[in-house]
């Protein structure tokens, strides 16, 4: 079953979010950002990043609200280097 988020995470000014988005097949790409839907918007124009821009389109299934800019660069490296059946479990919430 594919998990998507459809609502929108409150947000001042000053926030930082990581963020995991499911591409077209079923692949996962994490990422920062201060505006979740502005970057999900970028994304499906192809603009985002390198690689979502040939897995289009993609759907946000996680994020956290993050401190500041460092510790969200901090939690997607953490993220990053865990294999998909773990970063799997974290959208599942099985793991934090």
């Amino acid at each position: 079953m594919i998990k998507t988020i459809d609502t929108k995470p409150e947000q001042t000014e000053k926030d930082w979010f990581f963020y995991i988005v499911r591409c077209c097949d079923d692949s996962l790409y994490a990422g920062i950002t201060d505006d979740i839907d502005k970057r999900l918007k970028t994304h499906n124009r192809g603009k985002g990043a390198k690689y979502t821009a040939s897995h289009r389109p993609v759907s946000l299934v996680y994020f956290e609200k993050r401190i500041d800019i460092s510790d969200a660069r901090k939690r997607e490296a953490q993220v990053k280097s865990w294999p998909k059946d773990k970063k799997e479990e974290l959208i599942q919430g099985i793991i934090q």
